[in-house]
């Protein structure tokens, strides 16, 4: 879930040094995607090399594939978070459903929140997301579920609120069978949604707490299904590192780093998470998807490898998957300007916060740019756009196809189109991999 303000303001500042890896796309994009990262990074397809390095668990072997190898890129699930659609009129509900599916989304997400002290669903959350179940259904959509435990002032710092938590999200899988995927947190790594992030001496107690929730969890719903997918992490892009300050946060890298090491300490003989998920949002609309964080801790979707190497170097070797663990981009968003026609359907007109927002065209771009990084890395499975709709306040988030009226965005046609040719796996191709040294 996006807020505006201090999320969108944070940016790693550690350096990283190791091995560049280049990615060229073609067809709609034809620009040249480097990234790095201090341990060289994964790729994909026809493997003929393989690239070690030594970390602090071991080393680790990347395989590679052969340079200037072409393929296809692969199928995505391209997905809209949106809660609009979470509506306590059925009608209403399949309605809104329908405008996203129409749009070209083949996926919805919405939000449980967890309450202090809940361990089954309130009546009103079976309501509103039984209609969303039966509005996807109607549709031929899936259904993901963040469970999340709102601010930080109801973040559950205790194991037996980490019991409730689990077992709160348990039930919301036995009531509705339908779902298999859960996304466990929502940006654990800002003290916006997690506290405290920093104990003693600076140590990361975030990612030890969000460690052990998230291993109840996944016990808790794979006791209640083993085709259920667990997707941990949902993390922020950006965070600065530095405790003691009114906005701690961890960057993801380091938080990634960090989730490893506690996983290790605990001697865990399952796994935590079947998939992995991050939001990759830029750090401001009018930079393109196609940047890349080489030298900083920051992680958006070009920074695939780095991505992918930190998630080695933390889990393989353990029960845990690391460089082959799935991958999902569970929110991306490119805000547009409102023109004056629309503007009667929103409110806080003088809000500074959408100062980034760029031209529709532009955001079609990016949209496009963004799905085809996506099908150019192997083991990211889908895109996740936030939302269909804009938010009505101007303070939030306007990154939908359409306005707050529900009128489309000039964007939306394009869009249409690349997530079609995302989900058929047409969207694009992508050539081999280089290596750069960098000094």
């Amino acid at each position: 879930m996006r807020w505006k303000g201090p999320a969108l303001a944070l940016l790693g500042a550690a350096a990283v040094a190791g091995i560049a890896i280049g990615f060229s796309l073609s067809s709609g994009s034809d620009s040249t995607i480097t990234n790095a990262s201090s341990r060289p990074a994964s790729g994909t397809g026809t493997t003929s090399e393989t690239a070690t390095t030594s970390t602090g668990t071991g080393t680790i072997s990347i395989h590679l594939p052969k340079p200037g190898h072409i393929r296809l890129g692969h199928r995505l699930v391209v997905a809209t978070v949106d809660d609009a659609v979470k509506q306590a009129d059925p009608a209403q509900a399949a309605a809104l459903m329908k405008v996203s599916h129409d749009a070209g989304f083949d996926a919805m997400m919405v939000s449980a929140m967890w309450k202090p002290g809940a361990r089954a669903p309130s009546a009103q959350d079976r309501l509103t997301l039984g209609n969303v179940v039966k509005a996807a259904d109607a549709q031929g959509m899936d259904v993901f579920v963040f469970v999340w435990n709102g601010l930080s002032g109801d973040t559950p710092r205790t194991v037996s609120a980490r019991r409730d938590f689990a077992a709160y999200t348990a039930a919301l899988a036995k009531a509705f069978p339908q779902i298999r995927d859960f996304v466990v947190g929502n940006e654990p790594n800002l003290n916006t949604f997690w506290m405290p992030q920093f104990g003693a001496e600076g140590r990361d107690v975030a990612a030890s707490g969000y460690l052990d929730m998230l291993a109840r969890t996944y016990d808790a719903l794979k006791a209640v299904s083993s085709h259920i997918q667990v997707i941990g992490g949902a993390l922020a892009p950006r965070g600065s590192d530095r405790p003691g300050t009114k906005r701690d946060t961890h960057s993801p890298t380091k938080f990634i780093d960090d989730l490893g090491e506690a996983y290790r300490a605990s001697h865990r003989s399952k796994p935590i998470m079947d998939a992995f998920a991050i939001h990759p949002y830029m750090r401001t609309s009018k930079l393109p998807p196609t940047d890349t964080h080489a030298r900083s801790t920051t992680i958006t979707i070009a920074d695939y490898p780095k991505l992918v190497t930190l998630l080695a170097g933390a889990f393989d070797g353990t029960a845990q998957r690391g460089q082959d663990l799935p991958v999902y981009y569970t929110e991306f968003g490119v805000q547009t300007v409102v023109p004056a026609a629309h503007r009667g359907a929103y409110t806080d007109l003088n809000s500074p916060s959408a100062v980034d927002a760029v031209d529709p065209q532009t955001q079609a771009r990016y949209y496009s740019e963004a799905l085809q990084l996506a099908a150019c890395q192997p083991t990211v499975k889908g895109l996740f756009v936030f939302h269909t709709f804009d938010e009505r306040d101007l303070a939030g988030w306007q990154s939908g196809l359409f306005y707050a009226d529900q009128k489309p965005k000039p964007s939306l046609p394009a869009f249409r189109k690349a997530a079609a040719e995302a989900r058929a796996a047409s969207l694009t191709h992508c050539s081999g991999v280089t290596f750069v040294k960098e000094k």
